[in-house]
């Protein structure tokens, strides 16, 4: 967004705002009654410094800290501005984020080999997103909520649900492998951008128990062109709920590139229109993904109502399987991309620090490894269904159809095995 659109929204808010009490954007009047959302906005500008408009705008260049190179970037280009900069998280974040970073990348590969194998029906890669997902969850509490989307796998295991639970879907067993209350993960989505609303309900719900909760909702770029997204940044902003709505920007809603979905300059700043913060971040920087996310649970959960995290990235592998991306995409396209592979970026930054040794390397290799042993296990057990399942867990109290069905289906069963 260009300077002169800065200022003039700057001179829109001062001139309604009136003489105020010498805060920035301030009411010319005290405020009376419940708190309003605007109100948590101007305390969470206050508290950097800075004017409402440049809290809840994005930064004027992409949020990183570590370059392509692995190595810390402050170019003139990109000067932390007033309440966008973002301190390194701590080390021993860094290292448990690599960790899991090098899992991921491993599961991605170990998820698509199985599909070839026909042991799983359909797998939708995140391989060059892994950075995304390990931050999605780094900075959650138990209690905190993560609400995924079909290609999070990587965020699902990294919040602690087991790898053969988490693809169980994708196998086609069960409605989901893990127990979305026991581990505070909504199920892997496949209806688009229906997991935002889900995610917002549970913010209310635990807004009006007065728990302490926050929920991370994950989408890509093609559902921010859904209506669903609109119903739940509106209902969250209104209700100053505290979700992070977080959007992977990996260029393409399947085969329909960014520039035919928006107009905006960024999804990052479809968060001001709702009324909440939106900020923009490479999403191959682990480094800078993690520092985004700890401020911006730290503030969620302090009760500035809900924020937009966009992180630019891209889908190196096919929407699915079932998908052929050279029929909207071009190899030199992801060539380019796989020059900015996080997991390479993350190791050469870790390693130029003396942080991770040959050894600790070795040590990480091989605990991605033994998971992706565990997996293929796994998945190349034979299953013992029982088709009745497919009715349970449908309705709390099954529905006339559902019971006719499933007498239907036992009759079948039993006739075959007469």
């Amino acid at each position: 967004m260009s300077d002169d659109v800065r200022d003039r929204m700057r001179r829109g808010t001062d001139e309604t705002a009136g003489s105020g009490d010498g805060a920035v954007g301030g009411p010319a009047e005290p405020t009376t009654g419940p708190e309003q959302p605007t109100d948590r906005v101007e305390a969470a500008a206050r508290s950097f410094g800075i004017t409402p408009e440049d809290y809840m705008l994005p930064a004027r260049h992409l949020i990183r800290i570590v370059g392509p190179d692995g190595r810390i970037c402050r170019s003139a280009g990109e000067d932390p501005e007033p309440g966008h900069d973002y301190p390194l998280p701590a080390d021993e974040d860094l290292l448990a984020a690599y960790r899991r970073l090098v899992t991921g990348r491993r599961l991605n590969d170990q998820n698509s080999a199985l599909v070839r194998q026909g042991r799983m029906a359909v797998y939708p890669s995140s391989f060059g997103q892994e950075a995304c997902q390990v931050a999605a969850s780094a900075h959650l509490e138990p209690q905190d909520w993560l609400f995924p989307t079909y290609r999070d796998a990587v965020a699902v295991i990294s919040r602690g649900v087991p790898p053969e639970e988490a693809m169980t879907l994708f196998r086609g067993d069960w409605h989901s492998g893990y127990d979305p209350r026991e581990h505070r993960v909504g199920i892997e989505s496949t209806p688009l951008t229906t997991q935002l609303l889900h995610g917002v309900g549970v913010a209310h719900a635990a807004r009006l128990r007065g728990e302490d909760t926050v929920v991370v909702a994950l989408c890509g770029d093609g559902a921010t062109s859904e209506g669903d997204f609109h119903e739940a940044l509106n209902f969250a902003a209104v209700f100053h709920l505290p979700v992070i709505f977080f959007v992977q920007n990996n260029q393409y809603a399947i085969s329909v590139p960014l520039e035919r979905q928006t107009a905006a300059p960024s999804l990052a700043h479809k968060a001001v229109g709702y009324g909440m913060a939106g900020e923009r971040v490479d999403g191959n920087d682990l480094v800078a993904l993690l520092a985004v996310f700890e401020r911006a649970v730290r503030l969620t959960r302090g009760g500035s109502g809900p924020l937009l995290i966009e992180a630019l990235t891209y889908r190196i592998e096919a929407h699915t399987n079932a998908d052929d991306a050279t029929r909207y995409r071009t190899d030199e396209e992801a060539s380019h991309w796989r020059t900015l592979d996080p997991v390479t970026r993350m190791r050469t930054y870790l390693s130029d620090r003396g942080l991770l040794t040959d050894d600790l390397q070795a040590e990480v290799q091989a605990a991605a490894e033994q998971a992706a042993a565990e997996l293929r296990e796994g998945m190349n057990a034979e299953q013992e269904l029982d088709p009745q399942e497919l009715f349970a867990h449908v309705y709390t109290v099954p529905t006339p159809q559902l019971v006719e069905q499933s007498a239907q289906l036992a009759d079948e069963l039993a006739r075959e095995e007469a």
